[in-house]
């Protein structure tokens, strides 16, 4: 028996455990420049599309929803072959994305948001990763019709992976802005707050962008600062999470406090205190006797939230 070379790795990544993070398409990103037209490939017998209905994703209604569509179905709501991105390979058959231009309710689909479809965990994992990435590139083709650097309208290559410029020759690539989100322990509690956006008595891991120049442990000392008031030593990177509003990525790590006085960013939080380790347990059970809540199982935050009462936590 091979033993493995790194006892400390766990048999399931924390972040597969996320909504989101189940994709399994192969994005062959080095074949992209040699295959045949977008038109082409979703032309296949085979090829499957995942359709947007602006931003939301287009879904079979009743009992077990489907959410890859065949050309004939894309084509009847509207869908634009030279408008399509190709997102990979799933056991060698063609996965695209498209909006299509049919408006209001359709017969025999629900159009969903993905944070909705996440929540209710009606679709396979694979299909819910493989939406996040379409809404991510779909999103980003949208906004960058235009050159950053001359002005000029831009085209689709690289199958999509890839806009050009004919005009100044510039390349323009799909981007991933990093988000650190952390939770903040000391011992046997932690510190969680809400956004006034939250819905009520849910509490959460504090957030926020990755700045330039930043390391991400310095990222998360400088938001736990801003938000909370709070100074922080160790930071543990525990799981991430593909997070497609717009296109993001939720880096999930631990922080050690190191002051515990809270000083509250008012702006951006209603509030903010330390919660014990048993009232976060209670809070995960839906317990809690002043009905405070965590976010759903497919927040990384709630993974977080989890590792931590299971003490799988850094100590």
């Amino acid at each position: 028996m091979q033993r493995q070379p790194f006892p400390f790795f766990p048999d399931v990544e924390a972040s597969a455990r996320t909504g989101f993070a189940g994709n399994r398409i192969d994005r062959l990103a080095e074949a992209r420049g040699k295959l045949p037209s977008l038109c082409v490939i979703a032309a296949r017998s085979d090829a499957g599309l995942y359709l947007f209905q602006e931003d939301k994703a287009l879904v079979t209604s009743g009992d077990g929803p489907l959410a890859l569509h065949d050309i004939a179905t894309a084509e009847s709501l509207g869908f634009d072959p030279s408008a399509a991105i190709l997102l990979g390979f799933d056991d060698g058959a063609p996965r695209l994305a498209a909006r299509v231009t049919a408006t209001g309710e359709v017969a025999g689909f629900r159009a969903v948001d993905l944070r909705s479809l996440a929540v209710e965990a009606s679709l396979p994992a694979h299909d819910l990763g493989a939406l996040a990435q379409a809404r991510s590139l779909l999103n980003w083709h949208e906004r960058h019709g235009f050159c950053s650097n001359c002005g000029a309208r831009t085209a689709i290559a690289q199958a999509g992976y890839r806009r050009d410029c004919a005009t100044c020759g510039a390349q323009h690539f799909p981007r991933t802005d990093p988000v650190v989100i952390m939770l903040v322990v000391d011992g046997d509690r932690c510190v969680l707050g809400r956004q006034y956006r939250f819905q009520a008595g849910v509490y959460s891991c504090l957030a926020g962008f990755v700045e330039p120049g930043e390391t991400l442990e310095d990222a998360v000392r400088r938001e736990i600062s801003e938000e909370a008031g709070l100074r922080v030593g160790a930071v543990a990177y525990h799981a991430s999470q593909p997070w497609p509003f717009p296109s993001s990525l939720m880096v999930g790590c631990f922080a050690e406090a190191r002051s515990f006085d809270l000083v509250r960013e008012v702006d951006e939080l209603e509030d903010v205190r330390w919660f014990s380790r048993n009232e976060v347990a209670a809070m995960l059970a839906d317990r809690h006797p002043e009905g405070f809540k965590v976010p759903p199982a497919m927040a990384i935050a709630h993974h977080l939230i989890e590792a931590y009462v299971s003490g799988g936590a850094p100590r």
